[in-house]
């Protein structure tokens, strides 16, 4: 089942160029992985890119209603929803401006793939 919610640009926090915070909520874009902000730790592949620019890119975007379809949660308890913007979905402008990269297996049944066509 997919729930909505609407939220105002004002009541939502850029994490890094796939996470945004909404309240107490942390809420995972869902289907793309962006650059670390801090770097790659040791051990880890990561995508490669600038993690401020990924962040600055999504914080650009997050103006005036903001539409969040939950679809699940990740390992970590965070909220893995499709975010909308002026009915642009955000991960899908994210990949377009190479600001992150599009991650199948992170993709529940293809949502991202197709609203990305």
């Amino acid at each position: 089942m997919i729930a909505t919610l609407l939220l105002l640009a004002a009541a939502v926090t850029v994490v890094d160029g796939d996470t945004i915070r909404a309240g107490g909520e942390r809420i995972r874009l869902l289907g793309i992985d962006a650059p670390e902000i801090h770097g790659c730790r040791q051990g880890r592949v990561c995508v490669p890119g600038d993690g401020q620019a990924s962040k600055r890119s999504l914080e650009a975007m997050m103006g005036g209603r903001i539409s969040v379809q939950r679809v699940g949660q990740d390992r970590y308890g965070r909220t893995l929803a499709q975010v909308y913007v002026g009915g642009r979905n955000v991960a899908c402008e994210q990949i377009r401006r190479g600001q992150a990269q599009y991650v199948a297996k992170w993709d529940n049944g293809g949502l991202l793939a197709a609203d990305c066509r």
